[in-house]
């Protein structure tokens, strides 16, 4: 086999404000899509219940995030509601080379960063399908204080106009109900 046979894996990277439904969107992928793999992000917030350090996230204090950060070691970070996230750059890069398909959930200033870095990847932002619903999702999950919960609230109608008006996600699907929108999104991967 020569090095033009090689297939590399794909880059996807699912956003959308929170309470839209990535991290469900992007389980169903994981199990649906043949060889593909979760990108663990690295955090500076608290476990939620239920969480496992190394597995949706690497949790991990301030001062290595930001050690980490000046090292380079981030495909993207962003800051959310006063907590750090990042994308570690070298398993991304090594699961790609492997041929390996790469999901990640990441949010706008992170996409952004992904679109330059990486202009290849399929960008895809999920959206509620109202404000309204918006709210529910998030007091349904009850995981949070209601102050955080407002933050988040007040965040996602910023992100949603970033994201339409950066041009940096060239996919926009509503994620009314699930098993809908996990299919709309397989169609979008396989036609990339």
């Amino acid at each position: 086999m020569s090095a033009t046979d090689v297939k590399v894996g794909k880059l996807i990277v699912i956003s959308g404000p929170s309470g839209a439904g990535k991290t469900s969107i992007c389980n169903a992928l994981l199990e649906q899509l043949p060889n593909a793999t979760w990108s663990v992000s690295v955090t500076t917030r608290s476990p939620r219940p239920g969480e496992q350090d190394g597995e949706s996230y690497s949790f991990v204090t301030p001062e290595e995030f930001a050690r980490r950060e000046v090292q380079g070691d981030f495909l993207e970070s962003a800051d959310y509601i006063g907590q750090k996230y990042g994308t570690p750059k070298a398993p991304v890069q090594a699961s790609l080379a492997a041929g390996r398909s790469v999901v990640m959930e990441i949010d706008v200033q992170g996409g952004l960063q992904v679109a330059k870095r990486m202009p290849e990847s399929i960008r895809i932002f999920v959206l509620p399908p109202d404000s309204a619903s918006l709210r529910a999702r998030l007091e349904g999950r009850n995981t949070e204080a209601k102050e955080q919960l407002q933050k988040r609230l007040g965040e996602a109608d910023g992100e949603i106009a970033v994201a339409r008006d950066s041009g940096c996600y060239t996919h926009f699907v509503v994620n009314d109900v699930l098993e809908d929108t996990i299919e709309q999104v397989k169609n979008i991967i396989e036609q990339e």
